[in-house]
Order: structure tokens, then C-alpha cells, then sequence
């Protein structure tokens, strides 16, 4: 049996086991946390040795700022015309119009674009490690692979201990995912047990919206990447990732997802290791557009209801802010729902506006989290077949493996 067919399976059973037993569910949360925990025991040293491999496979200077600008500007491109999507059906459907909150003032500062740019760069690479701060272990990875590129024969050695690190953790990679249909099983009934599934009718309004343009970005932009500019059948990416797309879905964390994400994408599809190596911690980091219409809709959904005017220049301020905040995020549980406080003050919004949003995070990650995967599997692939590092007889015909999962 597939791992997806199985995961699914888990996932069913959880939400049934969840409407059963109710908050009595939370005994079998440790299932669904014991496995994060080992998909998250992994991400750092993956991301690491992967990249410092991936970056180093390619010896051409020139391919490498080709491939790794190429990526950041798509991503930059689908995150933009992500939150202008958002932004668009969120003020035309007036979302939260009617509640008629209460506006509290907020003295809270949103953090500068300095601030921003001075976090990416890090001081102490180990604390950045042993925090978990994706962003500034892709910027160490990226140095460090310079340099031994730069080293010669004398940084093969270290080139070698990483490849051999790299290997090690996707074989780990594998035996971790034997766990994951338990692992959603126990996700998923906690979820349903908690939250039940009745929610308030703004905000199952404001969440069937979000899910409306999660749809679009991916039949407008990513469908269209594929079909046209990378002259690929869609429902044959679709097939490919998923495994990975239903861990997005059930997880809602995108690094947990990395794992999974790049073994279907090399598996299944015929990306190239050194691409998808280097292309998906990239993506990690910077195409969160899950994340970005969350914040931008959630910032027109909270101004409509406190009564709160939005000018075209406070448009401009949530899209900047948007933007540089998704690519702060991490890919983890609840990290688009943190972030969203400093988007909320760059427009004078009550940050208690961020308590209304709580009551349906979870359910909402849960697109976001295929949306986010789904666009760096799509941008990945693009960049492959531009780059000449697609096996298109594996993605053509079929040849799905079990991923040995």
C-alpha cells in the first residue's frame, strides 16, 4: 500500500476517533508530537549538509547565481501576485464586516526592514543550529559551500563528511516516515476533538475564502508554470508529490515536510539531487505564499471589523510587510499565526485582533502548508527542466516508487 493511501487512512481515522472522543483526544496527541519531534530532529542537519552538497555540485559560479536568482525571483513573483489575489477577494467579499469590534490602541512597533535584513546573517551559526532558525542555517550552508568550493583538494574532505551526513539523513528520512500514518492519526483526532466542526460563521466565511485563493494561486500560477512554461503535464506533478502534499496538508509544517518534499520530488519526478538540494531549503524560506494571503486577508478581515479605513498606502504597507514577514517565518506549526502580529501593526490594527484569528489557525495551516509545498514542488521542478536536470522519463511515465518508506 502507498504511504499516501496510508496516511490518508490515518488521517480519517483520526478525525472520526476526534468527533467520538472529544477532548478525551488529547491522550493521543503525544502520537502526533512524538512524530514532529522526529521529522524535526532531522530538518537542521539535512538542510545543512544538503545544501553545502547541492551548492557544490553545481562548479559553474555562473550556473549557481543563475539557479538560486531564478528561484528567488519566481518566488518573489508567486508570493506578490499571492497577496494581491488575497487582498483583491478579501476587501470584495468584505470580510469581517458586521462584527463591529471595539478598537483598542496598539503601541507596538512592527520591525524595520534593517532589522529584518540584520537578522538574516548570524553571529553564532551553532545557536542558529540549536534554535532552529532556518534562514540563517541556509545562509551558513551557503558560505560554507563557497568556501569549500573556493578550498580545492582541501576542502574535499569536508565536502565528503557532508555528503556522506546528507545520505545518512534522507536514509533516516525514510525510516522516520514509517511513522507518519500513526504519526496523522494522532494529529488529526486531537484537532477534531478540540476544535469540533463548528466554527464561527465570520470566520468559516473568512476560511472558505483563503481556501478560494489558495485554489486560484495554484491553478493560475503553478498550473500554468508547469503546463506552459515548463511544457509538463499537471496531474503528473500532482501524483508525484503526493506524499508530500498530504504531510503538508496533515502536519502543517513545511519543514517537516522538506524530507518528504525532496524525496518525491527526486523519486518520483526525476529532479535532480543537486537541484532539489539546493532549490527546496530555498524555497522553505522564501515562498510562503500560504502564509502571505493569510496575513494579508487576515489584516482586511480584522480592519473591516474594528471599522478601521485601509488607504491605498496602508495596501502598499501590508504587501511589503506581508512579504518580508513570510520569508521570516518558519515552517512550523503556528509560525504564519506569530508572524502575523507584525503585519497587523504596520497598519494600526489591535493586536487583539490576533486571539479572533486563533480559533480557526489550525484549520487554516492546513492549506497553507499544501500551498507553500506545492509551490516550492512546482518552482523546483520548473528550474529543473530549464537546467537540463529532469529525468522526464521518470516524470512522463509513470515510474512512481514506495520511496522505500
Amino acid at each position: 500500500m502507498k504511504l499516501w493511501i496510508k496516511i490518508f487512512i490515518g488521517l480519517l481515522l483520526g478525525v472520526i476517533a476526534g468527533l467520538f472522543l472529544g477532548e478525551n483526544t488529547i491522550y493521543l496527541r503525544p502520537l502526533g508530537t512524538i512524530f514532529l519531534n522526529l521529522i524535526n530532529m532531522i530538518i537542521i542537519l539535512l538542510i545543512f549538509s544538503s545544501m553545502v552538497v547541492g551548492v557544490n555540485k553545481i562548479h559553474d559560479p555562473s550556473k549557481l547565481g543563475r539557479v538560486g536568482g531564478k528561484a528567488i525571483f519566481i518566488y518573489f513573483c508567486t508570493t506578490l501576485i499571492a497577496i494581491t489575489m488575497g487582498l483583491f477577494i478579501a476587501d470584495s467579499a468584505s470580510l469581517g464586516e458586521g462584527l463591529a469590534l471595539s478598537a483598542v490602541q496598539t503601541n507596538a512597533v512592527p520591525p524595520s526592514i534593517s532589522e529584518i535584513l540584520l537578522s538574516i546573517v548570524p553571529s553564532n551559526p551553532i545557536a542558529a543550529m540549536a534554535n532552529g532558525n532556518i534562514l540563517q542555517v541556509i545562509v551558513f550552508a551557503l558560505f560554507i559551500a563557497i568556501a569549500i568550493n573556493f578550498s580545492g583538494e582541501k576542502g574535499l574532505p569536508l565536502l565528503r563528511v557532508l555528503e556522506s551526513l546528507a545520505d545518512v539523513m534522507y536514509r533516516l528520512t525514510s525510516i522516520v516516515m514509517e511513522f507518519s500514518p500513526l504519526g496523522v492519526f494522532g494529529i488529526m483526532a486531537w484537532v477534531t476533538g478540540t476544535f469540533g466542526l463548528t466554527l464561527l460563521l465570520p470566520l468559516l466565511k473568512f476560511l472558505g475564502f483563503y481556501c478560494l485563493v489558495c485554489v486560484l494561486q495554484i491553478f493560475i500560477v503553478y498550473y500554468n508554470l508547469l503546463r506552459f512554461g515548463a511544457n509538463l503535464p499537471f496531474w503528473k506533478f500532482v501524483k508525484g508529490m503526493g506524499d508530500a502534499l498530504m504531510i503538508a496538508f496533515t502536519t502543517c509544517s513545511s519543514a517537516a515536510t522538506l524530507p518528504v518534499a525532496m524525496h518525491c520530488a527526486q523519486d518520483n519526478l526525476g529532479v535532480s539531487k543537486n537541484i532539489s538540494s539546493f532549490i527546496f531549503p530555498l524555497g522553505l524560506t522564501f515562498n510562503m505564499n500560504g502564509t502571505a494571503i493569510f496575513q494579508a486577508m487576515s489584516a482586511v478581515f480584522l480592519a473591516n471589523a474594528y471599522g478601521i479605513d485601509l488607504d491605498v498606502s496602508s495596501y502598499i504597507k501590508l504587501t511589503l510587510t506581508s512579504i518580508l514577514s513570510a520569508i521570516g517565518t518558519a515552517g512550523v506549526p503556528g509560525g504564519g499565526f506569530i508572524m502575523l502580529s507584525a503585519v497587523l501593526a504596520s497598519v494600526g490594527i489591535p493586536l487583539e485582533g490576533l486571539a479572533i484569528m486563533a480559533g480557526i489557525d489550525r484549520l487554516r495551516e492546513m492549506f497553507a502548508t499544501f500551498l507553500n509545498i506545492f509551490g516550492d514542488s512546482a518552482v523546483t521542478v520548473y528550474i529543473a527542466k530549464k537546467e537540463r536536470e529532469l529525468d522526464e522519463r521518470v516524470y512522463l511515465h509513470g515510474e512512481i516508487s514506495n520511496m522505500n518508506y
